[in-house]
């Protein structure tokens, strides 16, 4: 359902929901279920994709393969945060040295980004100079409508990356495809993957410190998706109960709850908030992810931490102003706060009270980010995010006022 808006950016009830996600298995020890999955999908040969740590981490990387059983064909597990277009390269020539039909990744989402870039890479002629000189020029490479190879996605992080038709990618000078960084990405319906596996077993097996910066991500998928200017009552239904499957389970995680109902709680959470985002019609993401990709994009700010700071920073800003329509109401009832008198300051206690018991940063100066004579340059970059289309109706943000919340966030 994409919402046409009226002239005085209120919401339309006229919407049109076009959505064609991944199948999804979800459940205790459903990683066993893998090799039936594949066959359900008609697809016999599968080459796993992770990073190091996860290849050589057996309570990881031991249900999946003995869950893709004689379907595995072979495991890469080069993959970085980074999401080099050179790794993915690589993953090509692994592909096709396994004779393999089908990508499985393992992991956080720069395994699920870097397997799709090696699906697009594998329905291509391109040879590495050619694909460095298309990113280089485009900050992209061209997906073609037919001959991508599916990806079954199995995520042991909560950013909730996984129902998605887009994917980062960065390319750097050292790998001799492009002379200097580049960081850009994929985005095509064919990128959803064919198959979302959720396994809390596989989950619970990740640091602390890890899952708690990816699942302030995950948390604030929901939140965007209540306010943002694309919201349906589809992602209304899902992302509010999404948000109060994660404000039960965060909160139990921050107080030490460390058992599978937990993390299955959690990770329902993550399932529902994302749930119909990424669509044709694009992304319902907004200004949060939009700060996130303004911080992370020139400083070694990790993306849960970002968003992490600046989360009730901007939602201060957006119920601070006159004629926006933020949805505090919705929000409030999602996170179990609206008999508060004033919605919009308790949704912003319930958000830090549930940063805080993760442990995550609360100011600026605390991360590997901007220093306050860089905030006009990270501002002018938030509001260039595409992304910001997606802010609440009524709302017009200026440079003046990110930089703002930069500086309180500090």
């Amino acid at each position: 359902m994409t919402p046409t808006h009226s002239s005085d950016d209120r919401r339309d009830s006229t919407v049109r929901f076009e959505y064609d996600p991944a199948t999804i298995r979800f459940g205790t020890g459903c990683a066993a279920e893998l090799e039936s999955e594949l066959e359900t999908q008609g697809l016999e040969r599968a080459l796993l994709v992770c990073g190091s740590t996860v290849g050589s981490t057996p309570n990881v990387i031991d249900p999946v393969t003995e869950g893709l059983g004689g379907r595995l064909a072979g495991v890469f597990d080069e993959t970085t945060p980074k999401k080099r277009l050179q790794t993915a390269l690589e993953g090509r020539d692994r592909l096709e040295d396994a004779d393999a039909d089908v990508l499985v990744s393992l992991g956080g989402g720069s395994s699920l980004d870097v397997a799709k870039a090696i699906s697009v890479l594998a329905a291509t002629d391109f040879g590495p100079a050619a694909a460095g000189r298309k990113f280089a020029e485009t900050g992209t490479l061209p997906v073609p409508d037919d001959g991508l190879v599916p990806i079954v996605a199995i995520p042991t992080t909560l950013a909730g990356a996984d129902l998605s038709m887009s994917a980062g990618l960065t390319a750097g000078p050292d790998s001799g495809l492009v002379d200097e960084e580049i960081s850009g990405g994929l985005s095509a319906t064919g990128l959803m993957p064919t198959a979302a596996v959720y396994d809390p077993e596989l989950v619970a097996t990740t640091p602390d410190s890890i899952l708690a910066g990816s699942a302030m991500n995950g948390f604030d998928k929901g939140i965007e998706a209540i306010y943002a200017a694309d919201a349906t009552p589809v992602t209304d239904a899902t992302a509010r109960h999404g948000l109060e499957q994660l404000e039960d389970g965060l909160r139990g995680f921050g107080d030490g709850d460390r058992d599978i109902d937990t993390f299955e709680t959690i990770l329902e959470g993550i399932v529902l908030v994302q749930y119909g985002i990424s669509r044709p019609s694009g992304s319902i993401l907004s200004i949060v992810h939009a700060f996130g990709h303004g911080l992370t994009h020139t400083y070694d700010v990790q993306q849960g931490a970002a968003h992490a700071v600046v989360v009730s920073y901007v939602l201060d800003y957006l119920f601070e102003q006159e004629g926006v329509d933020a949805r505090e109401e919705m929000l409030a009832n999602a996170l179990g706060v609206d008999n508060a008198a004033d919605h919009g300051a308790a949704i912003v206690e319930a958000v830090t009270e549930i940063r805080d018991g993760l442990d995550l940063p609360s100011r600026l100066r605390d991360v590997d980010g901007p220093e306050p004579d860089e905030f006009t340059a990270v501002a002018e970059y938030v509001l260039s995010d595409w992304l910001m289309e997606n802010v609440p109706p009524g709302l017009d943000p200026s440079v003046e006022d990110i930089e703002e919340i930069l500086e309180q966030a500090w």
